[in-house]
């Protein structure tokens, strides 16, 4: 036997000790920098990472490195979002304008103050009578509390849809911290294929000098060592964009830093009745629409006295220079509602009214069909998750076990050790992906269904809305 393919055959039985050894002292079984085992063949020179894809590399965002004292967490990042992200302050503010309004409706009018003068130079004296006048409208049939109630229970509706914000921005920074904290584990699991490609590529080239490989191999392998580059790079990019959006998030740039964090289900698995209740009797979309049926109503009381005239009352004093007295004026002036009794906007805020009661079912059928779709996804990904940790992965670790000791007894080629390992590798990835897709769905039904953290802030008035009062009154 060749003198150097000895020395690597006697290197290949050393990893298989350690890594039997790291199997029993209840470690992972894998060839990982962590676990302090040297390479199993140096990485080649002229097929390295930095040569896949020259040039074309996310600069200026370092990937950091793990340090307990420097690491995101996910209630800072909530914290931040709560003072950073402009979508909650936009819905404060929109609080804010429905208040203002119910302010504005329930002001009583100014008065009316006006100098008059009649028959100016007639027989050469300055006017027939010259005075002032001040006048009041009196508003009938409580129609400013009306319009004052109406536009506070608008506030109500605001407050809720305030609310319903808060959860889109709560429930995207956490699926997005969670994203990132799957593509950081994706990305380790993704740098040890790597070393399995590289390793693969050198036992193959060795191979090939022993004449127990020909070229075909050759050229697979550093094809799936080139291809396989191309997934961590792919990895890398991915969790930088996925901080990148997490940042956006926020709403304010954070420094490039590992997240601390677990994706293992923070509760035992959802029920889909409970949950059902409590989304259709709690969500903030269904309590906003109630509120809005509530505002419908007073709309309807406050246009069903919109005919009732005001007394516009008038009065004054003033010189009559004709007869050269003193002498006051006094008017009552009302409007008299003959054909004129506000029938179509009466009728419109009643149109408005049923509109919205479909407009509460219309909701829930959408509760219902959204909160379908995330528990099927959901109860998937709780299924998937039981699997692997209960069959899949052990029996995968076992497999590659196995074959670490059948390769220490010369009883399976070395590339079947790869091989078991690559397989085991991959579908921890898989794995990975699945905690992910329980997480995400997990947040989405605690937290009512609502995501869209940087959406513009809904206002009070909902799509299809029938304004009967395009002025506040």
């Amino acid at each position: 036997m060749d003198g150097n393919l000895f020395l690597k055959t006697l290197a290949q039985v050393a990893t298989a000790i350690c890594l039997l050894a790291s199997s029993a002292s209840g470690q992972e079984l894998a060839p990982t920098a962590k676990q302090k085992i040297e390479q199993l063949l140096t990485e080649p020179n002229d097929i390295g990472l930095d040569t896949a894809a020259p040039g074309t590399r996310w600069d200026g965002l370092a990937i950091g490195q793990s340090n307990a004292a420097e690491v995101h967490t996910l209630n800072g990042m909530l914290e931040l979002a709560a003072r950073s992200n402009p979508t909650i302050l936009q819905a404060q503010y929109q609080i804010t304008g429905q208040l203002a309004k119910a302010q504005q409706a329930g002001l009583y009018p100014n008065p009316m103050i006006a100098y008059i003068a009649e028959n100016i130079g007639v027989e050469g004296t300055a006017g027939e009578w010259q005075g002032a006048e001040l006048e009041q409208r009196f508003v009938t049939a409580g129609k400013l509390q009306l319009s004052r109630d109406k536009y506070l229970q608008r506030a109500k509706v605001a407050e809720h849809l305030a609310v319903a914000q808060q959860f889109r921005v709560c429930n995207d920074v956490r699926i997005h911290y969670y994203q990132t904290l799957a593509a950081q584990q994706i990305l380790d699991l993704q740098k040890e294929l790597l070393k399995t490609a590289e390793d693969d590529l050198a036992t193959t080239r060795e191979m090939f000098n022993a004449g127990q490989a020909n070229q075909v191999d050759l050229h697979r392998a550093n094809s799936e060592l080139r291809r396989q580059q191309l997934s961590v790079l792919q990895a890398e990019n991915r969790i930088r964009r996925e901080f990148l959006q997490l940042s956006s998030l926020v709403g304010m740039e954070l420094a490039f830093l590992p997240l601390s964090g677990d994706l293992h289900a923070a509760s035992d698995l959802i029920d889909y009745d409970t949950v059902a209740q409590r989304v259709l009797s709690q969500s903030p979309e269904i309590l906003a629409a109630h509120s809005k049926l509530r505002e419908d109503q007073i709309t309807i009381n406050r246009e069903s006295v919109e005919w009732v005239p005001d007394v516009i009352v008038g009065g004054g004093v003033g010189r009559n220079f004709e007869a050269n007295d003193t002498t006051g004026a006094l008017s009552v002036r009302m409007e008299l509602p003959i054909y004129d009794r506000n029938q179509g906007t009466y009728r419109q805020a009643q149109a408005d009214y049923i509109r919205q009661q479909k407009e509460i079912r219309r909701t829930e059928m959408d509760l219902k069909m959204r909160l379908a779709m995330q528990y099927e996804t959901y109860l998937s990904a709780a299924q998937h998750v039981l699997t692997y940790e209960e069959m899949i992965l052990p029996q995968l670790k076992q497999a590659y076990a196995t074959s670490l000791q059948s390769y220490k007894e010369d009883r399976l080629a070395w590339p079947h050790v790869l091989h078991s390992y690559r397989d085991y590798t991959l579908r921890r990835i898989e794995y990975t992906d699945q905690l992910l897709a329980r997480r995400t769905s997990e947040v989405l039904i605690n937290g009512f269904l609502l995501h869209g953290g940087l959406n513009p802030a809904p206002g009070a008035i909902p799509p299809g809305h029938l304004d009967a009062t395009p002025n506040p009154r």
